[in-house]
């Protein structure tokens, strides 16, 4: 991994493609001013013993987030990942503190469990309200009590884990909804860190996009394009449900099919971006029309949010 503390700010995997981790946005950017803010809580989070809660939505890079974390610790064991919602509800319990030999058909061998690989390092769970409430009770009784009971053993084992863990969703509406274990919650809320989406961040959009020219024009051989300033506008203009991730994947469709020195909006598939001074046109026309003293007097305050917004081009 590699952390660049340039003024760009950019924390990065670049050998994930060649990796099996399963990372969904492969870089984080810290310019915009809500970002920087978060960079400084995550470092202050990172140092000490708290476990985290990572809130954000698909793709804005919340396990990148999490082993960056972890890097900042001074934890020496494994980062290990696991995605809550892969594993089976029969076997969650096994799979994530262990079994002895043999427990309930099984395995006819014992395994440590994903809290045995991580014991002395980071267990990042993903996903967490995935897991069954029965599991998020035994999840809470493992971290209290610093030890696990493997499925079928008699003793309990102890463990040194520090837990990191990540949702898509709101938490608190799933512990009213009596579908998430309120002591877990609360257990985890105190060190919670909420990764906003990328429309959020406007300021990271277009470094991002440079810099994932950049890692694309390199990997397919091409010379490096710039970004025209219509694409670029079109690129601010988007409300990005996919975040980080589908940003990478645009960029990437574009460089395949831009032939030339410059990618242009053409190139981005992207849906135009509306035009924001349409509704005030149109609101406008509608006063004219009626011409009342109430429709002159909102008609002017159209026209004056019109001159401001214009003042910006």
């Amino acid at each position: 991994m590699s952390v660049h503390d340039s003024p760009g700010q950019f924390l990065t995997f670049p050998d994930a493609e060649k990796s099996p981790l399963s990372i969904r946005a492969k870089a984080l950017v810290f310019i915009d001013p809500r970002s920087r803010q978060l960079r400084a809580d995550m470092e202050r989070l990172a140092a000490g013993p708290l476990p985290i809660l990572i809130r954000g939505e698909t793709g804005t890079g919340k396990e990148l987030l999490a082993r960056h974390i972890h890097r900042g610790s001074d934890r020496g064991g494994l980062f290990v990942s696991v995605n809550c919602g892969a594993l089976s509800p029969t076997y969650a319990e096994a799979e994530l503190f262990g079994h002895a030999p043999g427990a309930h058909g099984v395995s006819a061998s014992s395994r440590a469990g994903w809290f045995g690989s991580a014991n002395g390092g980071t267990l990042y769970l993903d996903e967490i309200g995935d897991l069954p409430l029965a599991v998020q009770a035994k999840l809470l009784a493992a971290l209290e009590n610093r030890e696990v009971t493997r499925v079928g053993a008699q003793q309990a084992s102890p463990v040194d884990v520090r837990l990191v863990a990540a949702t898509s969703i709101d938490l608190s509406q799933a512990v009213a909804a009596g579908r998430f274990h309120e002591r877990l919650f609360q257990y985890l809320s105190d060190g919670r860190l909420d990764l906003p989406a990328l429309r959020e961040q406007p300021g990271n959009i277009l470094p991002l996009a440079e810099y994932f020219i950049g890692i694309y024009s390199q990997r397919l051989g091409l010379p490096l394009p710039l970004l025209s300033l219509a694409a670029q506008q079109l690129l601010l203009a988007h409300p990005w449900p996919g975040n980080t991730r589908e940003l990478e994947n645009v960029i990437h469709f574009a460089l395949l099919l831009n032939g030339g020195d410059e990618i242009l909006p053409e190139h981005l598939n992207l849906p135009a971006a509306p035009d924001p001074l349409a509704e005030i046109r149109r609101q406008a026309a509608v006063l004219l029309e009626a011409g009342g003293p109430a429709e002159q007097a909102h008609l002017k305050s159209l026209l004056s949010e019109l001159s401001a917004r214009l003042s910006l081009f």
